[in-house]
């Protein structure tokens, strides 16, 4: 088999892993919780039994909204298929189109699909959809600046927002890996993917849709097109999970060897790593008590810090350790 096919084939592997392994990681941190909670909770298949039924449920579109709202499903999975083809999943090597972005580039395809989200929400012309769309681009407006900055410091260790690189060097360097910018950068990010993934317990007052966020955005979808928007909210959680464990926080145990059977080791470690960053996740949303809803925005504030900071400690202390 020739390298290139073979590049190929691993492409392939890492785009799978992404679209049939990210519902089954949503159902692991809702059991985990019941687990914790004392209850018996939904089986850790749930979410692909939610997906099944609702692709066979008729397309209900509400009376006024017009053929944006219908393609953004459509728009930010794809957004999320195109980041799958070019972070580091289960290689440390760059595939094939990992010269399409780096990691700032990965950052405004998240952004586009956040914005299509909010736009469609708008398009639907209802109280609920506003509000969550109103609620959601208020974060997003910290939350994309804040991810950017944590790039920032990315680039300030590895010279560079190739993500690859960034994998090497921490996996080879532990001087670097120690230094205070990248543990001020991974700090900023891990608290970046509690809010981006829902994982950050808010308080909501009143009525439960009043405070909603990715929720309402969906509510006036149905049949295909939500199953393809939670599609969608499982891939964007288990791609900001890749990319904390292989880039920031775990940059070891993915097999260098540019061979399928490489990439399915890889794929194991990598489902391996997930539990274990679930586990943290879930003890720590478990244990933090609930949140006023726009305190998300100091939450965001204190990320962004962490992220300047991180910039700043590698003028004053240097970088890595001799």
């Amino acid at each position: 088999m020739s390298d290139e096919l073979t590049l190929q084939l691993i492409n392939v592997i890492q785009v799978g892993t992404v679209l049939f392994i990210s519902p089954l990681i949503a159902g692991i941190i809702n059991r985990m919780k019941a687990m914790i909670e004392s209850k018996h909770g939904p089986p850790v298949l749930q979410p692909y039994y939610d997906l099944a039924k609702l692709l066979r449920k008729e397309v209900v579109v509400p009376e006024r909204a017009s053929a944006f709202f219908v393609l953004a499903p459509f728009v930010a999975i794809s957004a999320y298929l195109v980041i799958a083809l070019v972070v580091p999943v289960v290689t440390p090597y760059a595939l094939p189109y990992g010269i399409l972005l780096d990691l700032l580039g990965g950052a405004l395809m998240f952004g586009v699909a956040g914005i299509v989200g909010i736009i469609a929400a708008i398009d639907a012309r209802t109280n609920y959809t506003a509000m969550g769309a109103s609620r959601s681009a208020s974060f997003t407006a910290l939350a994309e600046p804040t991810l950017i900055m944590v790039f920032f410091g990315v680039a300030a260790i590895s010279g560079t927002n190739n993500p690859y690189v960034t994998n090497n060097l921490l996996a080879g360097s532990p001087s670097w890996y120690l230094a205070p910018t990248h543990v001020l950068v991974m700090a900023a990010f891990f608290m970046l993917l509690l809010v981006e993934t829902g994982r950050l317990p808010v308080e909501s007052a009143g009525l439960m849709e009043l405070g909603m966020l990715d929720d309402a955005k969906v509510m006036e979808y149905s049949g295909k097109l939500l199953a393809l928007s939670k599609w969608g909210g499982y891939m964007k959680q288990f791609l900001l999970m890749s990319v904390f464990l292989n880039v920031f926080a775990i940059p070891w145990f993915m097999s260098s060897s540019v061979s399928v059977e490489g990439a399915f080791y890889s794929v194991g470690t990598l489902f391996l790593k997930l539990l274990v960053l679930v586990g943290a996740i879930v003890i720590i949303e478990e244990s933090l008590a609930k949140l006023r809803l726009f305190k998300i925005l100091d939450f965001l504030a204190i990320s962004f810090s962490l992220g300047l900071l991180s910039v700043i400690a590698l003028f004053l202390v240097g970088g890595g350790f001799a």
